[in-house]
């Protein structure tokens, strides 16, 4: 019995070193960290790095820093002896790397270590070099050497000691990947700092000094990526967030590219993650990762790093705060749109609408009575250029002839939401797929050539071979026709080729409407749709219910059966069905995410064939819409190919 009682004593010093070296050191990628770390706080302007078989068996770093006095060389390697805080009001003020005093002793018990620095004496001026030497925590060697200026620190036989931390350790590729991987992002945030990495005698990389943040780039990341980013610079709730963040277009399926600093420190948090996906939000599909370089200035007060030993993981005092800041200042980076004023693609951000002393207003076009102006113009006249007053004419070869078309006004009244069948009729145009009977998306128009728009189809596709089509005009664009029954063919100012997929792109229309509280408008079912739910579905449905119903929905509810009277006007029966059941099982729990649901479903699909009319419609609708460039899911709803990019896929040009 008394052989399994154990008492508790002091670990022996070197079993301590290398417990401690476990939480610290765990590859040549963290020691290459703290070395390059101590060399950022020691002031150095230029650092050069040497790495031998992944650096398992070799790993040099010498800086020009401002050194370490020869009396100081032996504490530099003593556990928990450091410059850098002195004081518990330093440690809640942090401004350095380090501040733990664990990094030199921990690589130093478990390699052949080695430290040569040159420090001057600041009262004598005079300059003195020293070296010592350490095996497994053990000092071996304490002797003046020859340097001219800042540290050299070798790191030989990593892990020597420790045969089964070897074991764990990738390949020497990796490891050195790895490392380089590390040593980019410290570059990334000391711009000014020279770095240079060597793999043997073989130069990889080279950093110079003052290269600004794209440049650095320009080394690491693709230039595809590179040319797609664009900076961002905000301060909110006394945070400052600034970096580069790259358009949604080169989105990639992994998110190594997201790094995050936080008062010059590399960082992994959950929280800046968040904010940046949340930036992102209906730009990209949940599937692919941004790419961004954010950095976070603030207060050393309100954010603690003394959390883990390797010092990557952070708290914040104001989680909220900092959430906010980061999310409005990498939102500014993406607000790209299509220029109303000449068909040209161009950045736009809020501080422009500012300076002009103007706000945004709500998208003008398809709200209601008051806010719609004419679709169709008189076919000689010019297209207006003015934010949200988007005008459409016809133009044909000869001279064109014919009076104002009608408004939404004159075809669709608030009384209801669907044109009667004489007015079909009048105006042919069948707008069919957008409710159970036919719901329209926009204001109709009718052409000068009525006998084209109103003839059957193989009809009126022989009149438009013989070169009787009419062009039709929506702002900067000319809208040529529909691919595939899906795709929306046009040119714009520049002669570019744009596509638009017309389901994304209502799907986007019928999300900026329910988004401002314009398309709630509900319909009474004469025959009411009843579901069966579960005891779960009809949990989830009391949490919904308010939510549900300020979308347009009218239920009555007894026992496990739900019965629906009314529902939005956007939706069939089938689809009112299909959402409701999405929305109980809890893949639509947060209002977004009904939103995007219920334009996707309200939205026409792909394979329906639109009258030109219908999709000059849609097209000016489109282009009053905020945000318009991708679906609420992410999907683009256009693609633009000017004419140097044309003649690339051609293969005229390199």
């Amino acid at each position: 019995m008394s052989e399994n009682i154990r008492h508790i004593r002091l670990l022996p010093p070197e079993l301590r070193n290398q417990i401690a070296a476990g939480e610290v050191v765990d590859r040549p990628a963290s020691v290459l960290k703290e070395l390059v770390e101590n060399s950022l706080d020691a002031g150095a302007t230029q650092i050069d790095v040497h790495l031998e078989n992944g650096g398992q068996s070799r790993i040099s770093v010498q800086d020009d820093g401002c050194g370490i006095a020869a009396d100081e060389l032996e504490l530099a390697v003593t556990r928990h002896a450091t410059s850098k805080i002195s004081s518990l009001d330093d440690l809640e003020h942090i401004h350095s790397y380090g501040f733990r005093g664990e990094a030199l002793p921990s690589i130093a018990s478990v390699s052949h270590f080695a430290i040569t620095s040159a420090h001057t004496d600041p009262q004598q001026g005079q300059t003195t070099a020293h070296r010592i030497e350490v095996k497994h925590g053990h000092l071996t060697a304490s002797v003046p050497a020859a340097l001219h200026k800042g540290t050299l620190v070798d790191v030989r036989d990593l892990f020597s000691n420790i045969p089964a931390r070897l074991k764990f350790l990738k390949s020497p590729s990796t490891e050195f990947k790895r490392a380089q991987d590390w040593l980019a992002r410290l570059a990334l945030a000391q711009t000014a700092v020279g770095l240079r990495l060597w793999a043997g005698e073989r130069e990889v990389i080279h950093f110079l000094q003052g290269q600004d943040l794209a440049a650095r780039l320009a080394l690491l990341w693709p230039k595809l990526i590179v040319d797609a980013l664009r900076p961002f610079d905000a301060t909110r709730h006394g945070i400052r967030a600034h970096g580069l963040a790259a358009l949604p277009n080169v989105s990639q399926p992994r998110g190594n590219r997201i790094l995050l600093y936080v008062n010059g420190r590399a960082v992994t948090d959950k929280r800046l993650l968040a904010a940046v996906r949340e930036a992102y939000k209906g730009r990209l599909t949940s599937r692919d990762y941004p790419q961004v370089v954010l950095f976070v200035e603030m207060d050393t007060a309100e954010v603690d790093v003394n959390v883990h030993p390797a010092k990557s993981e952070v708290r914040f005092r104001d989680e909220a705060a900092v959430f906010s800041a980061v999310l409005h200042a990498v939102q500014k980076a993406l607000i790209t749109s299509y220029d109303m004023a000449d068909g040209q693609w161009q950045d736009t951000t809020d501080k422009a609408v500012e300076a002009q002393g103007t706000h945004r207003t709500r998208p003008q076009g398809f709200w209601g009575r008051l806010d719609t102006p004419r679709l169709m113009d008189i076919p000689d006249s010019q297209p207006t250029a003015q934010d949200g007053d988007w005008r459409v004419s016809a133009t044909a070869s000869g001279p064109a002839t014919g009076n104002a078309f009608p408004s939404h006004d004159d075809i669709i009244s608030d009384a209801s939401p669907f044109p009667t069948a004489a007015t079909q009729e009048a105006i042919c145009v069948p707008f069919a797929g957008l409710a159970e009977e036919a719901t329209p998306y926009g204001p109709a128009a009718e052409f000068p050539d009525t006998k084209t728009a109103c003839a059957p189809p193989a009809e009126a596709a022989a009149m438009r071979i013989q070169g009787q089509r009419h062009n039709v005009r929506v702002g900067p664009f000319t809208y040529l026709g529909q691919v595939a029954q899906t795709y929306l063919v046009l040119q714009d100012a520049t002669d570019a080729l744009v596509l638009l997929d017309q389901h994304a792109v209502h799907e986007r229309v019928l999300y900026a409407r329910l988004t401002l509280g314009k398309a709630h408008d509900r319909q009474l079912l004469a025959l009411p749709l009843n579901l069966s739910l579960h005891s779960a579905e009809t949990e989830c449905f009391f949490q919904l219910r308010t939510q549900l119903e300020s979308l347009g929905f009218v239920f009555t509810h007894s026992d496990a059966d739900l019965c629906v009277t009314a529902m939005p006007a956007m939706l069939t029966r089938a689809e009112t069905e299909c959402f409701l059941r999405e929305a109980l099982a809890g893949r639509k729990a947060d209002l977004a995410g009904m939103f995007a649901s219920m334009a996707c479903k309200g939205a026409i699909k792909a394979g329906q064939a639109l009258t030109d009319d219908e999709a000059a419609g849609l097209i000016a609708q489109w282009l009053a819409t905020p945000e318009r460039e991708y679906c609420p899911h992410g999907r683009p709803c256009v693609l633009r190919w000017d004419a140097s990019e044309l003649e690339k896929l051609f293969k005229r040009r390199q």
